[in-house]
């Protein structure tokens, strides 16, 4: 079409686009389908006991689950058709310790958890994350120096070490959210070696130092105690540095690159799926879920219109996976 050639009828009044809006059965018949629960991984908080379900009041809709209430709720989300978790431990502070022992641990809560949900759902794709910010006295993604900063290189090690023993109790993938440079290749080496080869790696690639992770932190009680996370996590001002980690996190072994967080980040989750053939997650944090349930909560917005268009938004730049906590809402947000 030449659109300068006014003797042509590819215009008003010719063309009319209401034509093609006017009623729900064409509008649906000539646009995309949402994302279905197949495409969806439910973050999921694990606490130590039985019998618990803490609800986390910053996220309505979100609870803090001991495993065996876990298993019982993921039986309706099950049902709905989604199909994979992402579990987060969340432990008391008489366990925490400067070199975040209980992260490896063979009974640590979220070793549990991957237990009882795969025996309870078999072909549920059960991912862990993987950093020890929750598991740490000093509440950072690594060990600390005697100058207070995070040592990126001691730090590999450890989270290697907690990797494998995801994977030992079951996990099929396992993400990494410190930020370590290195991470995905010492983490690999470490799956590889202990004979881990199909245990899945996906990358928090390209995960930005945002001001979107306030409900998350009082979820997993992971605020640091000092200082941030600005010297590992990467700066929003500095697309080039985010969109390099997620090309060094491919070439050293990842399976699938992540973008966090989402929303404030199409931009990024499309740079990143034109430049890899790698499949995109993108995690759509506590403050995009939270600011939405805000919003509908003063009266601004209609959540389940705000959940809809949100979540289209990351289909049209490219998502291939929705880390979401909208998703054990599933039938409620996405059916009509």
């Amino acid at each position: 079409m030449h659109i300068n050639d006014k003797n042509n009828n590819q215009f008003f009044p010719n063309v009319r686009l209401r034509r093609l809006r006017q009623n729900q059965t064409i509008r649906d018949m000539v646009s995309e389908p949402m994302p279905g629960p197949e495409k969806f991984m439910w973050p999921v908080f694990v606490v130590e006991g039985r019998g618990i379900k803490i609800p986390i009041k910053s996220m309505p809709g979100q609870f803090r689950y001991s495993v065996d209430v876990l298993i019982e709720d993921m039986t309706e989300v099950y049902d709905m058709g989604v199909r994979s978790v992402m579990v987060f431990g969340v432990i008391d502070e008489e366990f925490k310790d400067f070199t975040a022992s209980y992260a490896m641990r063979e009974e640590g809560v979220v070793q549990q958890a991957v237990r009882a949900l795969k025996a309870n759902f078999p072909d549920l794709l059960v991912a862990t994350d993987v950093c020890v910010c929750e598991y740490t006295s000093h509440g950072h993604c690594g060990i600390l120096t005697d100058y207070g900063c995070v040592d990126n290189d001691k730090s590999l090690n450890l989270l290697s070490k907690m990797a494998v023993s995801h994977a030992a109790a079951g996990a099929d993938c396992v993400a990494p959210s410190a930020m370590m440079d290195g991470q995905i290749l010492a983490i690999r080496n470490a799956l590889t070696e202990n004979k881990f080869n199909d245990t899945i790696l996906m990358a928090y690639s390209t995960k930005f130092a945002s001001g979107c992770y306030g409900p998350f932190r009082e979820a997993a009680d992971s605020t640091p105690s000092s200082g941030d996370r600005k010297a590992y996590q990467a700066d929003y001002r500095d697309a080039n540095s985010a969109l390099r980690e997620s090309y060094f996190d491919e070439v050293e072994g990842a399976d699938i690159l992540m973008v966090k967080p989402a929303m404030f980040y199409l931009d990024l989750i499309s740079k990143v799926k034109e430049n890899s053939q790698l499949p995109v997650a993108a995690y759509n944090v506590s403050g995009e879920y939270s600011m939405l349930i805000a919003t509908a909560q003063n009266g601004w917005g209609d959540l389940k219109q705000l959940v809809r268009e949100s979540t289209f938004a990351l289909k049209r730049s490219g998502t291939d996976i929705f880390i979401s906590y909208w998703a054990n809402q599933y039938s409620t947000m996405f059916r009509d």
